[in-house]
């Protein structure tokens, strides 16, 4: 079944203060965000009709654009109402949350300080992806070309858009190798992240996972270590190198998209999901699930 494509959906779009049919919910060719990626955005997710850990997503768009040199007017209570509302106008339980700040069209050359911040939010249906078994046989990772930045050269704290185009390359490199998508190292070699989700490995009943300071410490990542920890998992946060794979048990990645997905290869290494990739996988599903309020 195709694709429908994004611009030709109904529902309705948050952008600019107003709701908008999602039809027209547009941006001039000549937007500076388009041209000197002066964007920013989150990737967020909505279960059982209210959105994971909205906030600490608001927190980090704002200041994703206070690194890329401008400010979102909206503060972080108001940005999370207005994505709660899109959410409860376009009627849907479980889906993905894309709120996405940018630089207009009023000035176009590199320098762009009296743009307007334009900011929009969109949903769309996305269902829980929970098919543990499924999930348990692991997915297949190529090993990227391109490297995540040095810190000193690119603003590897910002959730930017312009730090993703390698990101779509070797995503696409990877697919077209029968991967499914790719891990990548960073400017010196050691492992870093896939393209749009953190890594973590095991060993001894220990999880092992990079520092991040040159790639996103995802909201995700965070709670999963924090989720392992209270089951009484030693998490260590620390430099891997890639001959070090061989030596890891099991394997697993994170992000709002990929929620907690065990791996079974990386190029030239194997791994074995087994018993603390599952309880992740729990852990985590029962974390996003909205409580119940006690009557």
């Amino acid at each position: 079944m195709a694709l429908l494509p994004f611009d030709q959906r109904d529902g309705y779009i948050w952008m600019n203060g107003s709701l908008v049919a999602w039809r027209d919910a547009k941006l001039h060719v000549l937007s500076h965000g388009l041209h000197y990626a002066s964007c920013v955005f989150e990737g967020e997710r909505a279960y059982g009709g209210r959105i994971f850990k909205s906030t600490e997503h608001s927190e980090r768009f704002k200041n994703s654009a206070r690194v890329l040199d401008f400010e979102i007017p909206y503060s972080v209570a108001e940005l999370d109402a207005i994505k709660q509302s899109v959410v409860d106008v376009n009627n849907f339980t479980s889906c993905y949350v894309r709120p996405v700040a940018w630089r207009g069209s009023e000035m176009m050359a590199v320098a762009a300080q009296n743009s307007t911040i334009n900011v929009a939010v969109a949903v769309w249906d996305w269902p829980s992806m929970f098919d543990v078994e499924q999930k348990m046989k692991g997915i297949r990772l190529d090993i990227a070309e391109y490297r995540r930045p040095d810190p000193r050269t690119a603003p590897c704290a910002a959730k930017a858009a312009g730090l993703y185009m390698i990101c779509t390359i070797s995503k696409h490199r990877a697919e077209r190798r029968g991967y499914a998508d790719a891990m990548m190292l960073d400017w010196e070699g050691r492992v870093a992240e896939c393209t749009g989700a953190n890594i973590f490995f095991t060993v001894g009943g220990v999880i092992h996972t990079p520092i991040a300071d040159c790639f996103l410490d995802g909201i995700t990542r965070r709670t999963v270590i924090e989720l392992a920890r209270r089951r009484g998992i030693e998490v260590i946060e620390r430099r891997i190198q890639p001959e070090e794979l061989s030596g890891f048990e099991e394997c697993f990645i994170s992000g709002t998209g990929a929620e907690v997905t065990p791996v079974s290869e990386i190029g030239p290494y194997s791994f074995t999901p087994g018993a603390i990739s599952r309880a992740m996988i729990d852990d985590y599903s029962a974390e996003v699930q909205p409580r119940q309020k006690a009557a």
